[in-house]
């Protein structure tokens, strides 16, 4: 904790308080690389593609709010002015709208380098997406395992064509470890009834499962040979305008210390950005990254068993109709 909070650098050489500009200052130009953003309208994933513009990388922003979309782009490109950035429709909810943004893609015939799966969802109220799937777990995770799925084929030709190293980030958070039980019966259990639903519980539910992804992936990378990396990342929390209605003492040192554990935008893009471009990463594969240092995921993030189980369990949810799935779900019981 007193590490965190002086920002005292780890092993990488960065801590909590670098920020994204920092940990790309030394990487190789990326002008010759294509990453994918998701969530970049905003937030974390916005500066993480105005770090990678700057650093030369052309990227592609898929969005559901194309304007939100048409905003961030025009932000870039005033402070950068060659960036290259490419606006797509994407709803990460909805396995069609996954299918159609990968086919739209390949038809460009661009190259593939970065895979950068930061968009995310905390849905207060119990929600199922349009393939029968609890909407947090739909967008968080199951979005981005088909994503990554359908454009593994672009990553690997890439790789071998280029000779650069793919990298795939996916963005996880510590929350992960909030949850300890059996991952796809509670998946079930809030996807089909209403009154089991906790919005924290979904969220943690598919933050632990972006981790077992990171794993398993990382495994069957390795098995194809396939010259392609991916890691996890916690980014931190976020800073925002914080207000309160009290004066005193123990308020304002609550709060002194509350901004003291925050990050700032630029400060929680950086775990990200090293992950996606450090030099230092090369061959590194399936670890989980806290303030760009290597940190330990939770004990079932980190089971080789329910990583398969989850792999086997996606390929079935993203393979079948909408009625399929809630019929799976109603046999696990």
């Amino acid at each position: 904790m007193i590490k965190y909070l002086f920002g005292c650098a780890g092993g990488s050489g960065y801590g909590s308080r670098s920020t994204a500009d920092q940990v790309t200052h030394n990487c190789h130009s990326l002008c010759s690389c294509t990453a994918i953003i998701t969530g970049a309208t905003s937030g974390i994933g916005a500066e993480t593609a105005r770090v990678l513009a700057k650093r030369g990388a052309r990227i592609v922003m898929p969005a559901r709010n194309l304007k939100s979309a048409e905003e961030t782009k025009a932000r870039i490109v005033s402070e950068f002015p060659d960036s290259e950035i490419i606006i797509m429709t994407l709803d990460l909810s909805s396995l069609r709208s996954v299918r159609s943004f990968v086919s739209d893609f390949q038809a460009l015939n661009l190259p593939l380098n970065l895979l950068i799966n930061n968009a995310g969802r905390f849905s207060h109220d119990h929600c199922i997406s349009e393939d029968g799937m609890e909407m947090t777990f739909a967008t968080n995770y199951l979005g981005h395992f088909l994503l990554t799925k359908l454009l593994m084929k672009n990553m690997i030709e890439t790789a071998k064509v280029t000779g650069i190293q793919g990298r795939i980030v996916n963005v996880s958070s510590s929350i992960h470890t909030w949850f300890s039980g059996d991952l796809i019966r509670s998946l079930g259990q809030i996807t089909r009834d209403e009154s089991q639903y906790d919005a924290t519980r979904a969220y943690a539910i598919s933050k632990l499962a972006n981790v077992l992804h990171t794993k398993e992936l990382a495994l069957r990378l390795e098995q194809m040979e396939a010259n392609v990396i991916v890691n996890c990342v916690h980014p931190g929390i976020v800073r925002t305008g914080l207000t309160r209605d009290h004066n005193g003492f123990v308020t304002d040192l609550i709060f002194f210390l509350a901004s003291k554990l925050l990050k700032t935008i630029p400060q929680a893009a950086a775990t990200t950005c090293y992950v996606a471009t450090h030099p230092s990463l090369k061959n590194v594969s399936g670890k989980y990254f806290v303030d760009c240092n290597e940190a330990s995921a939770s004990k079932v993030a980190c089971n080789a068993e329910e990583g398969v189980r989850l792999w086997s369990f996606s390929e079935i949810m993203v393979s079948n109709e909408p009625k399929t799935v809630v019929a799976h779900f109603h046999g696990l019981d």
